[in-house]
């Protein structure tokens, strides 16, 4: 049974390289890839279930023993981040099939796109740090490579900023390991959390923590460290931008969780202060630079940094409530933050442009697009019932509950300017008149129903998340219970080992 942890790892992998093999049939590798993701979302539904009635499952790799080989491990956490891996990877497969022209088809945009989800899915389910660097750089190099696959000056410029910024946390994550593994002789993170707590040298230990905070927030988009962001999500056609958005932040933020409950719990050293007014700084600057703004990916490309902030900020709290909040928003943002940008590209399509400016009576003209809008936009924004509306009240209650009252107002008053831009493009798209020089509604049909249907499938599994959070919310405690209390995470991976 744990053989099959390998399995989302594997299959994208596999599928890779039989999309080199069919290099020049591009109606092959759609239909491969959509084969590979749809099997993947059935992995990820499973091992969820597996994860939910039978406890951690751990995989040795090798039969190596823990901490001396590779280990892949499921928690609730886990399970559910791959779930929704392959739910957006099967969202932008489908949409692929229109969106992606033949030329880069031809460049590798298949089997760079099952290299990036194999290197997400292998984030997610390793147990040891030098595996999950091993992974983000895989990450790296297929979204650097995806970045700039149309080898525009703006695709070449945005992957040159993306690229050495994430070369900047790379150097600090391998920084943080080699002092790491100097003091405690390990990478094993259920090992490493007892390990590092005899070490007996609590200010290196929080100086490893800061590099770790530093390197994943970069991951993340976290403040000051977002702005190659929205330099470079903009650049690439709209399906790359609708997986980029909607899962490599999240890997970071996924990261930051797992390294700071099960590696680096708060103590009294200053960091959950710290990580807390990262947190509200994120949130506020991210939707300052969203108003500011004027064309669709950009605005939706700050909100992405905006959004961080109220996962991490489930994290700063450490509470249940908080970290049950934190996983629910990370589910729900991944979701509504994939469909905008495959919404956008919709809005391209009729619209004629990304500019608002230059949009105009889409409303009008295509009167079922401003509804598939409408739904995830004002999700992001925090508006009952939708599923937006649970992960802000959840937060906001947890920071309520321990008296930060400052925080929770930084929340509601970042949901309110998220409106502000939601409305924005809600007006100047969808309402407004049509631009004199714009013909809206001519766009060729082809292809529109593989460009519509992952559209209409994640809105609504928004809405239904929204009508019926009471699954996901308990499935987010578990996963937090699991956090906060980590011993049956370390029992499944390393047994009573000193």
């Amino acid at each position: 049974m744990t053989n099959w942890l390998a399995a989302p790892i594997i299959i994208p992998f596999a599928m890779a390289a039989l999309s080199l093999l069919g290099r020049g049939r591009p109606r092959l590798q759609s239909g491969l890839a959509m084969l590979a993701a749809a099997v993947h979302l059935a992995l990820g539904v499973f091992l969820l279930y597996h994860t939910h009635t039978c406890g951690i499952t751990v995989l040795h790799v090798g039969s190596w023993p823990a901490p001396f080989g590779i280990a892949l491990v499921t928690d609730h956490l886990s399970a559910l981040m791959l779930l929704i891996t392959g739910v957006v990877y099967l969202a932008v497969t489908v949409y692929s099939r229109a969106d992606i022209d033949a030329t880069a088809v031809w460049r590798g945009y298949y089997p760079l796109l099952h290299i990036l989800v194999g290197g997400i899915s292998g984030a997610f389910l390793t147990g040891d740090l030098f595996n999950l660097y091993v992974w983000f750089e895989v990450m790296l190099m297929a979204s650097f490579a995806l970045l700039v696959l149309g080898r525009t000056r703006a695709q070449l410029s945005g992957g040159v900023k993306y690229v050495v910024i994430n070369l900047l946390s790379t150097l600090l994550f391998l920084t943080g390991l080699a002092l790491i593994y100097g003091m405690t002789g390990t990478l094993n993170m259920a090992h490493l959390h007892f390990k590092l707590q005899a070490t007996g040298n609590p200010a290196l230990a929080a100086t490893v923590a800061v590099l770790f905070l530093t390197a994943f927030g970069i991951k993340s988009g976290l403040f000051p460290l977002f702005f190659w962001l929205p330099a470079s999500y903009h650049t690439p056609p709209v399906a790359i931008s609708a997986i980029f958005s909607g899962l490599l932040t999240k890997v970071g933020v996924y990261t930051l969780i797992r390294t700071f409950t099960l590696i680096f719990p708060f103590t009294d050293n200053g960091l959950r202060e710290l990580v807390l007014v990262a947190a509200a700084l994120t949130m506020i600057i991210g939707v300052v630079g969203a108003a500011a703004h004027v064309e669709v990916r950009r605005i939706l490309s700050f909100h992405i940094i905006s959004q961080v902030g109220y996962m991490v900020l489930g994290l700063g709290l450490f509470t249940p409530l908080a970290l049950a909040g934190a996983v629910f928003y990370l589910l729900h943002h991944i979701v509504v933050k994939t469909n905008l940008f495959l919404i956008s590209g919709l809005l391209r399509r009729y619209g004629g442009s990304f500019a608002l400016a230059d949009l105009g009576g889409v409303y009008g003209a295509r009167g079922w697009l401003a509804l598939l809008f409408f739904i995830p936009a004002f999700s992001l924004a925090g508006f009952p019932p939708l599923s937006g509306f649970w992960a802000k009240m959840i937060l906001i209650r947890a920071s309520l509950a321990i008296g930060h009252f400052v925080l929770a107002g930084v929340a509601a008053v970042v949901g309110l300017l998220t409106i502000y831009s939601m409305t924005k493009i809600w007006n100047e798209a969808f309402w407004k008149p049509a631009p004199s020089a714009q013909a809206v509604g001519t766009a060729p049909e082809g292809g529109s129903a593989w460009l519509v249907a992952p559209v209409v499938a994640l809105v609504l599994l928004t809405v239904t998340i929204g009508l019926f959070p009471d699954p996901l919310v308990e499935l987010a405690r578990q996963a937090a219970d699991e956090l906060l209390d980590p011993g049956a995470y370390v029992y499944s991976v390393v047994g009573d080992l000193p």
